[in-house]
């Protein structure tokens, strides 16, 4: 398995470890709920060091992934991120990423884990149709450290690290700063539902970075969260994870992220497809689900209404946060309505449920 740079931290503190896409990941230190909890409350730390970083560079890069990718990278400012998604020409999706306009033909695109192979392959060969000779595409994930500092204290964790302010960073929105010695990309956005930052630097300097950021986040209740956690807080906060709510065959319309498919832009790969389903009306669409008793829906779990199968679950789980079981479902579209009684079933049993409206969590800002 691969191992990101702060596997030794994650050892000597006694981290859970497991195997997450062939990477060999924190799943826990002291439990799920409590780190779920610590980021909601305080600031939390993830090593996100296996997501994929690709380097997009050349006079033609604006075009190549205005071409690539769904929403619009024309309008991008310096300095300013993009959720955007890859979509086949059916309109499914390769995967959901974030992209970073460094300057003027210079970008960066982060990409999950588990895509780094087949999304460096997709853009690679679209590359290779001759059009694209002066763009080139480097992979610098293994070269690469990533960070997530997520929760109410986030910014001030950040500016101790930074040695300047970062509150003033907009959302979706970064600059070049050091943190210590290493210069890093300091972003404010996260995965979380609250506020927070991913910081990017080399992977030569992670020891230094963790280590100054253990010491100077001390004071603040700083806690590292595994995996596990992650997947709470993404869930509470309604955001998709790529092979439960958007797949090769669910499309970014059907997942509720139609706001980065920006349909009157210029010809896409998949714009096309996308284009007619939104004419017709997406036949399914994601919604939320609150479980009434305590029993957690899985992925694949069916979800009926009045007896007649309408969709199924994409992932379900115990919310810390609301203290309930909750769960996130494709179903047909205009099948349901807020506040309508449904059954999920669990293991060839029917259990009663609710459509309720998501993200399940907001923030107070």
């Amino acid at each position: 398995m691969f191992r990101t740079p702060f596997h030794a931290f994650h050892r000597q503190l006694g981290a859970k470890m497991v195997d997450f896409s062939g990477w060999e990941m924190p799943l826990l230190y002291e439990g799920i709920i409590p780190e779920h909890r610590q980021v909601r409350q305080a600031v939390g730390v993830f090593d996100v060091s296996h997501m994929g970083e690709f380097r997009i560079r050349g006079a033609g890069a604006e075009a190549f992934l205005e071409r690539m990718v769904t929403n619009r990278v024309s309008g991008m400012a310096d300095g300013q991120a993009l959720y955007t998604a890859l979509c086949y020409e059916h309109g499914g999706t390769v995967d959901d990423l974030i992209l970073y306009r460094q300057g003027a033909g210079d970008y960066l695109m982060v990409v999950n884990a588990s895509n780094i192979e087949k999304d460096f392959s997709w853009l690679k060969d679209h590359l290779a149709d001759g059009t694209w000779a002066d763009v080139e595409l480097k992979d610098i994930s293994q070269e690469t450290a990533l960070l997530a500092v997520q929760g109410p204290r986030a910014p001030e964790l950040v500016g101790r690290l930074a040695g300047t302010p970062v509150d003033d960073i907009a959302y979706y929105h970064f600059r070049r700063g050091r943190l210590g010695g290493a210069e890093a990309l300091i972003a404010r956005l996260g995965y979380t539902g609250e506020d927070g930052y991913e910081l990017m630097f080399p992977a030569a300097a992670a020891g230094e970075v963790w280590e100054r950021m253990q010491a100077t986040g001390s004071d603040l209740g700083l806690r590292p969260v595994g995996l596990g956690a992650r997947d709470t807080l993404r869930f509470e906060a309604g955001f998709c994870l790529y092979g439960h709510e958007l797949t090769e065959n669910v499309t970014p319309l059907e997942a509720g992220i139609g706001f980065a498919v920006k349909l009157d832009k210029g010809d896409f790969v998949g714009g096309e497809a996308l284009r007619r389903l939104k004419a017709a009306g997406p036949p399914r669409q994601l919604v939320g689900v609150a479980m009434e008793g305590s029993r957690i829906p899985r992925q694949g779990c069916a979800v009926r209404r009045d007896g007649d199968p309408i969709g199924e679950v994409t992932s379900g789980m115990y919310s810390p946060t609301l203290e309930g079981a909750y769960a996130l479902a494709l179903v047909s579209r205009g099948a349901t309505r807020p506040a309508d009684r449904i059954e999920v079933t669990i293991r060839d049993q029917g259990f009663p449920a609710r459509i309720v409206d998501k993200p399940f969590y907001r923030r107070q800002r």
